[in-house]
């Protein structure tokens, strides 16, 4: 009996391990490609975390236009990838479509909701670190005059926007603040030349900070305020290494997060479906101090950003989201 016993349990620890190393976890980029150091490049950290950890590869995938993802999705569900994590709202119908063929697969969906069983929904507060971002900005401005630049012109990257000019104001209360989205297709989060003709045109009015919320198109804005030696803000990964002493700070969206952890709680078979929403309270999004931009950070500016964090998770402060309400704080 207890020879039976001992097989028993021993060919269900086989049985889990055979469990684990059935996972097969896949992921598609949202436009604009892997490597843009932003949106998708911080998919790609959270996806490469996971493998050096466990050793378990991935495949991944970049679409070039916006029917590629429905394609790409239904591929790896067919060939028996799980999870399959799509990074972009652009997916969303892709999303409800294949997730409904393949129930039994475990999908997760970052900047969209889809209300499936088998689907999990990450969404971010990006107005809470906009508004952080924009409080240093507001104390780093010395014409009075700061700039933003979003990529598509949809609600979510006005979001972006929204949340900025609240902590610019909050801190500079007469500050002006402009703004321009790139374009209204995809290729908008992938032209870098359209961000620093855009970038140049708020610096001639007067701006000397630029927010960047553009994908791969932010690194013309980068470049741009710091070929004018202007300060710019970088967005989703931490993008200050890319012109120390011009990159004021990075509004980092844990995107990697959304990817890393529906790896790992597939694989250890905690994967929980509905909507998770990540804010400065869930460390979801931040303004990223680091060695690169530290010495552009005053004692002034630090205490201001921590005391807006602090004040954002008490409820003092409360940003405004433009999801809800389509408009602005002027």
């Amino acid at each position: 009996m207890k020879k039976t016993l001992l097989s028993l349990l021993a060919m269900a620890a086989m049985s889990t391990t055979a469990l684990a190393a059935d996972i097969k976890p896949a992921l598609v980029y949202g436009t604009g490609g892997k490597f843009d150091k932003s949106f998708n490049e911080a998919a790609y950290a959270g996806a490469e975390k996971y493998k050096k950890e466990t050793g378990t590869d991935y495949r991944d995938f970049e679409p070039t236009s916006d029917t590629q993802g429905e394609q790409a999705l239904r591929n790896f569900a067919s060939r028996g990838f799980n999870p399959v994590v799509a990074v972009s709202f652009a997916w969303t119908s892709a999303m409800e479509k294949v997730a409904a063929e393949y129930p039994d697969t475990k999908f997760a969906i970052v900047d969209a909701s889809v209300d499936l069983k088998n689907v999990r929904s990450v969404l971010y507060k990006e107005e809470e670190g906009s508004y952080l971002v924009g409080v240093l900005a507001g104390m780093a401005s010395k014409t009075g005059k700061v700039g933003f630049i979003g990529g598509m012109d949809i609600p979510l990257i006005r979001k972006f926007g929204c949340g900025y000019v609240q902590g610019v104001k909050a801190v500079k209360a007469d500050a002006q603040v402009f703004q321009n989205m790139t374009g209204t297709t995809g290729a908008a989060w992938n032209d870098p030349v359209r961000g620093g003709e855009l970038t140049k045109n708020q610096i001639d009015q007067g701006a000397d900070v630029v927010y960047a919320a553009a994908g791969a198109t932010g690194l013309g804005v980068l470049q741009t305020a710091a070929d004018n030696k202007k300060f710019s803000i970088g967005v989703d990964s931490n993008q200050n290494f890319l012109h120390p002493g011009s990159v004021l700070t990075s509004m980092v969206k844990r995107v990697d997060l959304a990817v890393y952890n529906a790896f790992k709680d597939t694989k250890e078979d905690k994967f929980t479906a509905g909507v998770q929403s990540l804010g400065v309270k869930e460390d979801g999004v931040a303004a990223a101090i680091d060695e690169n931009n530290k010495p552009l950070i005053t004692p002034e500016m630090q205490a201001a950003v921590d005391k807006a964090k602090a004040d954002i998770i008490s409820g003092t402060v409360k940003v405004h989201d433009y999801m809800t309400d389509n408009s602005c704080p002027k």
